[in-house]
């Protein structure tokens, strides 16, 4: 059974940083879709960023955060720089074993498993 455990949030200050881990088990291809959701009180889930055979991101978050995963680990990380209040959110880590291409979905439409999340706030 595929299991996702996220950790890593936490209450920063704006212009802070945090970085996310998301440990997976349960399965062992290392092509995978992988990726970064959050959702904010109130609003719709969103991407953040995916990684498979590339990786993407939002808009609003280019240049600011990096997506990485190490396979030797079974474990993804979301960087977080630079981070602003509107960061603020859920965040959710998800797997898709079946794809490792055009992994990019702004809704996380087909992805398969997602982890329980983790709380990201950020005050101004």
């Amino acid at each position: 059974q595929v299991q996702l455990v996220e950790s890593g949030g936490g209450s920063v200050q704006a212009g802070g940083s945090l970085r996310l881990s998301c440990a997976a088990s349960g399965y062992t291809r290392s092509r995978t879709c992988m990726g970064w959701f959050r959702q904010a009180p109130g609003k719709e889930r969103e991407v953040v960023a995916t990684g498979g055979i590339y990786t993407r991101y939002a808009d609003s978050v280019k240049g600011r955060f990096t997506i990485s995963q190490d396979n030797t680990k079974n474990t993804v990380y979301l960087q977080m720089n630079s981070l602003k209040p509107e960061d603020t959110g859920m965040y959710y880590c998800a797997l898709d074993p079946k794809r490792w291409t055009d992994c990019y979905s702004t809704t996380g439409a087909g992805f398969t498993y997602w982890g329980q999340g983790t709380q990201v706030t950020v005050s101004s």
